[in-house]
């Protein structure tokens, strides 16, 4: 067990000195030109795949974990299967697929971005938030139940704290995924960075491309990093420790 952390904080540390090194090289080679010629229309393009990618994983968030509450509960637990199926489907499909069949109901824009982000990201969410109540052990339940717990506090006090680890990694997945999918953006007119990366493969110029897809490799380590922080405080040491260990 110990070997393994070795082996994995080895790769963790071996890969951050590798992005640091490219990152450098990049940055004297002026490879970021564009960035400090068109500070203006990079920080735009910037706040736009903020935008998409903050509305569409808020709009998951307010779906995917009522929805996964909901079909938890044993009146409705027969349901389960018909949710994570159709959610499944904003996976099963190519995400240019889901963009095409979204524009040609919404037309282009940042509406057709943010719709087509929604539906990729729900079914982590989900998935994990069923996953989850599901395996909160039994007799927590029955033992809440005979202190007179009402279900509705059964389910604040016991079953959403002993879920939040895989909640949160599932959370986690989507935001982090979705940072990268915000580039497709701009194949629907949604702007963001893939403005700058789709500039730059058109036009064969590594100056566009790269200005656009390292901030979007940065932005993604640094949200996931971030993620990772507030899972440490909405998440206890103990059920932190037991998710380790049965990994």
């Amino acid at each position: 067990m110990k070997r393994q952390q070795l082996l994995t904080n080895g790769i963790k540390i071996t890969f951050a000195i590798l992005i640091v090194i490219f990152f450098v090289w990049s940055l004297t080679a002026g490879n970021f030109q564009i960035i400090f010629d068109q500070p203006e229309q990079f920080f735009h393009l910037f706040i736009q795949h903020i935008q998409m990618v903050v509305v569409s994983s808020l709009l998951a968030l307010l779906v995917a974990i009522p929805v996964g509450i909901f079909v938890t509960r044993p009146r409705f637990r027969k349901l389960e299967w018909l949710f994570l199926n159709t959610a499944n489907l904003g996976q099963t499909i190519p995400s240019i697929a889901i963009l095409a069949i979204v524009m040609t109901y919404l037309g282009i824009g940042f509406n057709s971005a943010v719709f087509a982000l929604f539906a990729f990201s729900v079914l982590p969410i989900l998935r994990n938030t069923v996953a989850g109540l599901n395996a909160v052990d039994p007799a927590l339940i029955d033992a809440a139940k005979g202190m007179g717990f009402t279900p509705l506090q059964i389910l604040r006090k016991v079953e959403l704290p002993n879920a939040a680890y895989p909640i949160m990694a599932g959370i986690r997945t989507a935001i982090v995924m979705n940072i990268g999918t915000a580039a497709l953006a701009y194949l629907v007119g949604g702007g963001g960075l893939g403005d700058l990366i789709f500039t730059g493969i058109v036009m064969q110029d590594h100056t566009y491309l790269l200005s656009g897809a390292v901030p979007v490799t940065i932005l993604a380590i640094l949200v996931d990093l971030l993620l990772r922080l507030f899972e440490k405080v909405v998440v206890s040491k103990g059920l932190r420790r037991a998710a380790s260990t049965s990994n």
